[in-house]
């Protein structure tokens, strides 16, 4: 038994700050080149008081609308995110109860943020092939601008805030391939809040302000991303990976008919694909319109494609995730 992406759909907040409202905020920075080069020219980003998790379940309740689903079909719920609502319990749990799923619905929860998406589509497969499932809903959402610094400039202009609902079916076509993992813990610092959980609790400290060489303030209690460092990270291994996916599943470079990219800034995917060869008509971008959205870049980016036609049916597309750990992750589509 394989497993297949049936349906996705994705839920945006209506708020969006454009490149506009930030030049007002730091004109010092309005024309600056290597701004100009990541590519976002708005961002959209979560209400005051609303969650991931309510993200996530306006989703998920968006994805049974548009294609008819039955909540009382779901066999697993998956919950892949940074922002959780307690300590505990998990806040799967908690979305299970919001959705009004079965009691024997499972659910887990799951980070990595960047990456995470295929790690979640991994997870979904190995629950349809050796545990039976039929049905797993995976949903991704994160509120990361509420955890930026007002005056944590570089953070501010990248990221936005999103969610998305995937539904991964058993099926007889084989839809999600073999699936490639990485990890760089050396650099798990680079990309961090650094106080708040267990190893180092919330202090009088944790919110003491720094700055980094270009300006850009953060404290413990807050983002912090060394931007060059992982430019650097991804630039190295991300290459690596989608050689390796390839070779995992029998396929040459030609054979994909679309890559799909983590969307962490426009420049940075253009220098990978440059680096691949890879022609700039085979690579999906979006985040140009809402920002870099952490593990909802990869779902929504693949949606749009979808819904644009740019993808058809029998297409192969590659899907490759970077980020928080360091961590990578990448795997092939065949969409039937």
């Amino acid at each position: 038994m394989a497993a297949r992406i049936a349906h996705i759909s994705y839920y945006l907040p209506s708020t969006e700050f454009t490149n506009d409202e930030f030049f007002k905020l730091f004109p010092e920075l309005n024309g600056n080149a290597n701004l100009e080069k990541i590519g976002v020219r708005k961002r959209v980003i979560s209400a005051p008081g609303e969650t991931a998790s309510d993200m996530a379940v306006k989703a998920a309740k968006k994805l049974f609308d548009e294609h008819h689903i039955n909540p009382a079909d779901i066999d697993f719920l998956l919950y892949s995110s940074l922002d959780f609502d307690y300590k505990m319990p998990a806040t799967s749990c908690v979305i299970h109860g919001e959705l009004g799923l079965n009691f024997n619905c499972g659910t887990l929860d799951l980070s990595h943020g960047c990456s995470a998406y295929v790690y979640a589509l991994s997870v979904a497969k190995g629950l349809i092939q050796s545990n039976g499932a039929k049905n797993v809903l995976l949903l991704t959402a994160n509120t990361l601008t509420k955890d930026i610094h007002p005056r944590d400039k570089a953070s501010r202009f990248v990221f936005g805030d999103a969610a998305a609902a995937t539904l991964i079916t058993a099926s007889d076509l084989g839809g999600i391939q073999h699936c490639v993992f990485g990890t760089d813990s050396a650099g798990y610092q680079k990309i961090i809040v650094k106080d708040g959980g267990s190893r180092n609790p919330l202090n009088e400290k944790s919110f003491e302000e720094f700055s980094d060489e270009f300006g850009n303030t953060t404290s413990r209690a807050q983002f912090f991303m060394d931007g060059t460092g992982v430019f650097l990270f991804s630039l190295k291994r991300v290459p690596v990976l989608v050689a390796e996916t390839l070779k995992k599943n029998n396929l040459a470079q030609e054979d994909i008919d679309l890559f799909i990219f983590h969307q962490a800034n426009l420049y940075m995917i253009g220098t990978i694909t440059k680096k691949l060869n890879i022609p700039p008509e085979k690579v999906f971008n979006n985040m140009q319109e809402i920002g870099n959205t952490v593990g909802s870049t990869i779902p929504i980016a693949l949606a749009q494609a979808l819904a644009t036609g740019i993808l058809k049916k029998n297409a192969k597309v590659m899907l490759i995730g970077f980020g928080v750990g360091l961590s990578l992750s990448s795997t092939v589509l065949y969409l039937d």
